[in-house]
């Protein structure tokens, strides 16, 4: 039965049948055969099919979400008993929004001093995009926003505030400035993230409460190719503190803050709600929490 659940959870996630079954490593007949196994066993249809896969039923939308419970739970199982028999091993997936990149060394390097050995793999994506990667069992863990948008059903640990800062040439309009107004920070030209960026739409929030519209004269979805253009002393752009500062700008490149209003958002670590939880989650979600009151004096 897993390894059914397992056929239709990769469907899911890659809405083809042909690219299914590569990833399963099986032959497309093979798979389509398995998840028609399932359909006959529960006896409704999980999958409209035509030509080509067209989606899911309203029962095969319900199967989906027991699928990810049942096989997340067998794989949290395997590896519970694994660490049992040989001790903490295995790999650790983790996906971040792009402005907790420059911040996430902090956790992994603290969660290799206790637990070394063990593989971690990062990878930026937007917040949808993180949460997406938790529900279909692709991630172990993610870091994003907690507090703007929801989050669905994951278990949250705090760890620092976003406070945003004008990064900006230090000979340039704001010379000397303390702090600029959001509205201020409109009126010089910007480089910010891509509007399906988390962090972009809630920049593009602040402003309009603002009364303002910032139009960016360059977008990315890279944090290095906004880094990378500021170096020219041109551009200037909206970042987090703990961004500015991780980023190591050079000389002749200011953080000012921004005020009026002066605005934060919450970041964390969230992971797929289980009891138990795998044995490397609970590891990390333990030392997020130990480390969460020194990464908190960020802002």
């Amino acid at each position: 039965m897993q390894e059914k659940l397992e056929f239709l959870l990769a469907l899911a996630r890659e809405k083809h049948f042909g690219r299914a079954a590569q990833v399963c490593g099986v032959s497309q007949p093979n798979l389509s055969a398995a998840i028609k196994q399932l359909e006959s066993t529960l006896g409704v249809p999980l999958v409209d099919r035509g030509a080509r896969f067209l989606g899911f039923t309203p029962e095969g939308e319900r199967v989906l979400e027991w699928a990810r419970r049942i096989v997340g739970d067998m794989r949290a199982m395997h590896a519970d008993v694994e660490t049992m028999k040989l001790g903490l091993k295995g790999h650790l997936r983790i996906a971040a929004i792009p402005t907790a990149l420059p911040v996430i060394y902090k956790l992994t390097s603290a969660f290799w001093l206790r637990h070394p050995g063990i593989k971690i793999s990062i990878a930026s994506h937007t917040s949808t995009e993180v949460l997406s990667l938790l529900e279909n069992l692709e991630a172990d863990a993610g870091l994003t926003y907690l507090d703007n948008e929801p989050v669905g059903r994951v278990a949250e640990v705090p760890l620092y505030r976003e406070r945003y800062y004008l990064v900006t040439p230090g000979n340039g309009k704001f010379a000397g400035r303390a702090s600029v107004t959001w509205e201020e920070a409109a009126t010089v030209p910007l480089c910010l993230l891509t509007p399906d960026m988390q962090n972009r739409r809630i920049i593009d929030r602040i402003f309009k409460e603002a009364g303002v519209v910032a139009e960016p004269v360059l977008e990315s979805s890279s944090i290095v190719v906004l880094a990378t253009h500021l170096r020219a002393g041109v551009l200037s752009t909206v970042m987090p503190r703990a961004m500015a500062e991780e980023l190591a700008m050079p000389n002749g490149i200011v953080a000012i803050p921004i005020v009026a209003p002066d605005v934060s958002t919450l970041i964390g670590l969230v992971v797929a709600k289980r009891d138990p939880q795998p044995p490397l989650t609970a590891a990390l979600i333990a030392e997020a929490r130990m480390l969460a009151p020194a990464l908190s004096t960020m802002t």
